[in-house]
């Protein structure tokens, strides 16, 4: 009797060993791949937008300040072009260099070109060294040629970001080192290890409005080559750091990359921003801290652009009923005369879709705003054009994307007298 109470109670012990494994294996089960992202970063933080239609591709920490070196000098560049567009410079302007510049332009701390004090650069020659190999001394002499001090050259930097949509960036120099390696040149009262401080999308939006404002950026910034004149002796070749322009290491397979720009400080550790036309849409791509060493980062980041090529193809909205015929249509609360109204895109768009995906395959969905939701109907009084809400589409592998939706027409609210 005592065996087969003990065989039992084994019995009973393998069964619910079963059940714990089996328990164990459902909860290591992996992720459905229409939920995964499709895209990874090994980077602290990252941004990817479709520039002209602002969907995102991918997102990680995308809104956490952090430090971003010498990527701050895309704001620096938007500063000086729009100062240039509005005359107060000029591309041959003449720049002197001051002992305090050219001390900066001579440490080896720091990413440089050599600038002789006395000697006078262009503004071109100094944007040039600036963009193409981060040049730290000609950053400072533009920002205190263009606005005289650190300070005031910072004020123009948040004024031009501000334009690009971002109103949260911490900004402390026009170079993207801490606020006391400028010395002489430092924030007064401002701690020494102070760094600027951007997020993912705040670098991917300044960048988004830089190329499309001043686009002249990209003929600056595709350079993969360019001489320095230091002086009537001396010539600098400076080469473009940016390993995925074409024909270089880390060029995506299609596609071509013209931009944008590098950064690594010990606490921003190494940044990149880099841009693109991919099936004739333009790409931003940031990456905040990433990891491992340079080659590491561009191969990152060309395995983001193939991938997308890849599998990902542009797809245009021209209304909608391209995404669902049951979404043109939308009951009225309150509408004088009105049960019913059509609604129509606020403009056409472009969506990027797995290859193996249609629209109709997006779940397409209307979500009304707020102040025009009354459960599920769109609450009167409405204007022809206004826009009361959104289309939120899946897309596999993406995060989710809104289209935004405008009435047809005008409809006044209902009068009780």
């Amino acid at each position: 009797m005592k065996r087969i109470k003990k065989l039992i109670v084994k019995l009973l012990l393998v069964v619910a060993t079963i059940n714990v494994s089996l328990a164990g294996l459902a909860g290591l089960a992996p992720v459905h791949a229409d939920d995964a992202p499709a895209f990874g970063m090994d980077a602290r933080a990252a941004y990817a937008i479709d520039a002209q239609s602002g969907q995102v591709l991918y997102q990680k920490n995308a809104t956490k300040l952090y430090p971003i070196a010498s990527v701050i000098k895309i704001l620096t560049l938007g500063v000086i072009e729009q100062d240039i567009r509005d005359h107060k410079m000029s591309w041959d302007q003449k720049i002197k260099i001051t002992p305090e510049v050219a001390k900066m332009a001579g440490d080896w701390h720091f990413s440089n070109v050599p600038l002789n004090a006395g000697e006078e650069y262009t503004v071109r020659q100094l944007v040039d060294s600036m963009m193409l190999v981060s040049a730290d001394g000609s950053t400072e002499a533009l920002a205190l040629a263009d606005a005289g001090s650190t300070a005031a050259f910072n004020k123009k930097m948040q004024a031009f970001a501000k334009k690009a949509g971002v109103t949260d960036a911490k900004i402390y120099n026009m170079i993207g080192l801490p606020n006391g390696d400028l010395e002489k040149h430092k924030l007064k009262g401002v701690d020494k290890d102070a760094e600027n401080l951007l997020s993912a999308k705040d670098v991917a939006l300044i960048s988004k409005y830089l190329v499309e404002k001043y686009p002249e950026t990209l003929e600056i910034t595709k350079q993969k080559f360019a001489n320095f004149d230091v002086s009537s002796e001396q010539q600098y070749l400076m080469t473009n750091v940016n390993a995925l322009l074409p024909q270089n290491g880390f060029a995506p397979k299609s596609g071509e990359i013209d931009g944008l720009k590098t950064g690594n400080t010990d606490r921003a550790g190494k940044c990149i921003v880099t841009t693109g036309t991919f099936s004739g849409r333009r790409i931003i791509l940031v990456a905040l801290h990433t990891k491992g060493e340079w080659n590491d980062q561009s191969k990152m980041q060309q395995d983001f652009y193939n991938k997308l090529a890849d599998e990902y193809q542009p797809v245009t909205v021209k209304k909608l009923a391209d995404l669902s015929g049951k979404l043109a249509k939308v009951k009225v609360a309150d509408g004088k005369d009105k049960k019913t109204t059509k609604l129509k895109l606020a403009k056409e768009t472009t969506v990027w879709l797995p290859k193996n995906m249609t629209l109709k395959q997006t779940k397409p969905t209307l979500k009304l705003d707020k102040q025009y939701d009354q459960n599920g109907k769109l609450r009167a009084p409405v204007k022809k054009g206004q826009q009361v809400g959104v289309v939120e589409l899946q897309i596999n592998g993406l995060p989710t994307m809104t289209v935004p939706v405008t009435a047809t027409q005008t409809i006044k609210k209902d009068s009780l007298f």
